[in-house]
């Protein structure tokens, strides 16, 4: 049997635009799923930072809907293989949505606190459930265009998975979220992970991205090559991308800003540069996030001006 992979997203400083949990939701409407798992410990989560919702249930009674984490499982599974195979040989799953036994998914809320214990909790059900490998996806703000193809950066510190996947170590220093502790813990569990990350343009931080969530999907399935529909997010990406190019073409500062982040998206575009450019972007992006307190709309704050480069 191959290996099972838990694919993983939270909502927060990791992910800019949503991209990267819009791409667990899109996978978790597509898998027949159902909740194996439910991190809400108060341990965790920072109530004044991420704030219980109040909502009407199906009856009509008031309910709280409180932040949390929840692993999703496939609806029918075997027991676990005691074999761990890695998560470069889960790249050979060949499935598609309808007949998954293989996937599981993460999704929630950035915990506030308590990391150490609340990664080893996650790990936990991991092994409980069979689970041979972790994908990460998140998303950054970065000074990139809208018009030209999401950047999307791979990356592992196992390196087995580096030389069957063909990907590259990052070589970042510096401040990290909840999914490099987490991949760590892992990785040091024995459990192999990769990394996938997205470059949401920064001046449009405000809005959901759907062409970034789409470019984290086309990623994931090459990884995986596990078959994904795209449904509604060809259309949704081209709508937000003309979008924006309407908002352009009424401003021209805006515009020209455009227009010299694509001539230098272009000129560092050759098969040659793009990693190690796609690589320091990443770096320069957490670096300059590293100062700024979390807003909860993803990838750190960007500054109350909607489009204009940060100093």
């Amino acid at each position: 049997m191959s290996g099972r992979l838990l694919v993983v997203a939270f909502e927060g400083w990791n992910d800019a635009g949503e991209a990267a949990s819009g791409a667990v939701r899109t996978l978790k409407g597509l898998l027949d799923l159902y909740p194996i798992a439910e991190f809400e410990s108060e341990d965790y989560f920072d109530y004044q930072f991420n704030r219980p919702l109040a909502a009407n249930d199906e009856d009509g009674n008031r309910t709280l809907v409180w932040p949390n984490v929840t692993i999703y499982g496939p609806t029918s599974v075997k027991a676990p293989d005691t074999k761990s195979e890695g998560l470069a040989n889960d790249a050979e799953l060949a499935v598609g949505v309808a007949e998954n036994t293989n996937i599981y998914l993460l999704l929630g809320t950035e915990p506030s606190r308590g990391w150490k214990s609340f990664s080893a909790e996650i790990l936990e059900t991991v092994r409980g459930t069979g689970i041979t490998g972790i994908v990460m996806l998140g998303a950054m703000l970065a000074d990139v265009p809208h018009t030209r193809p999401i950047s999307v950066f791979a990356s592992s510190e196992n390196a087995t998975v580096r030389a069957e996947l063909g990907l590259e170590r990052s070589s970042y220093e510096g401040p990290v979220g909840i999914l490099a502790v987490l991949g760590h813990a892992a990785e040091v569990a024995g459990i192999p992970t990769m990394s996938i990350w997205a470059s949401v343009p920064h001046y449009v931080h405000n809005a959901p991205s759907p062409k970034a969530t789409l470019a984290l999907i086309d990623k994931l399935e090459e990884i995986i090559d596990v078959v994904i529909p795209r449904g509604d997010l060809v259309g949704d990406a081209a709508t937000w991308e003309s979008g924006i190019d309407a908002l352009a073409s009424e401003d021209e500062d805006m515009s020209n800003y455009i227009e010299q982040l694509e001539q230098a998206r272009d000129t560092v575009d050759s098969p040659e540069a793009s990693g190690e450019a796609i690589a320091q972007e990443f770096e320069r992006y957490l670096r300059r996030s590293g100062d700024d307190k979390p807003d909860g709309s993803g990838g750190g704050s960007a500054g109350d001006e909607p489009w204009r480069p940060k100093d």
